[in-house]
């Protein structure tokens, strides 16, 4: 896959002005998210669940510095397999690849 490099025509302050509170909500909506994880009535370990551990890789991405963060969370949430599946193995999509039931 290739990363198509260009130079965006707004300047950095134009693209604050235009985009800091959309994503200023986004990061307190994941901090709720978070929180709400943590308090959640059963306890159990969040390493469990696929979701949460690609989450974190997702989180860890984010605060890296360099190009293409868009694509490597784009790699880190697809299913990078190519053969067809014989059957669906649930009726609505995980919304992330789970790499150890990969291994299984």
């Amino acid at each position: 896959m290739s990363v198509t490099k260009g130079v965006c025509p707004l300047t950095m302050r134009q693209i604050v002005d235009e985009y800091f509170i959309e994503n200023r909500t986004k990061l307190l909506d994941i901090a709720a998210f978070l929180d709400r994880i943590e308090r959640s009535s059963d306890q159990e370990d969040p390493s469990k669940d696929f979701r949460l551990r690609v989450f974190r890789k997702a989180l860890d991405i984010l605060s890296e510095d360099g190009q293409s963060r868009v694509l490597r969370m784009q790699m880190l949430l697809s299913d990078p397999t190519t053969a067809p599946r014989t059957v669906l193995d649930q009726k609505s999509a995980k919304g992330a690849w789970d790499d150890q039931e990969a291994a299984r």
